[in-house]
């Protein structure tokens, strides 16, 4: 019989462990489309379209989309209880915050 998750992670030595664990955790972490950052939010569709002051298959359509507006990204994660932040990773030059970009005027 095979064994089960926990009996291979009690097998490894404590550094891989302890590796693996803080993996998970970032993966966990990652939110995976806007759909399930309105869930994370505890929010409905109906929740998210009433503050955004539009209909809810609007909010349907804004969950299915790839490609949106930085703006209108802005407003959904703002609806949703969040800020929006913009981080750019340049080679040698550290991390920066891109501010100014998607502002609602």
């Amino acid at each position: 019989m095979g064994r089960t998750r926990s009996e291979m992670m009690a097998a490894l030595p404590e550094a891989r462990r302890r590796k693996i664990e803080a993996r998970a955790a970032e993966l966990v972490a990652e939110v995976e489309g806007l759909q399930e950052l309105r869930k994370l939010a505890e929010r409905s569709q109906a929740d998210m379209a009433k503050t955004l002051k539009i209909k809810q298959p609007s909010v349907h359509k804004i969950e299915k989309r790839t490609d949106l507006y930085l703006s209108t990204l802005r407003r959904y994660v703002e609806a949703a209880g969040g800020t929006l932040e913009l981080r750019v990773e340049l080679p040698g030059k550290g991390t920066m915050h891109l501010t100014g970009v998607g502002d609602l005027v």
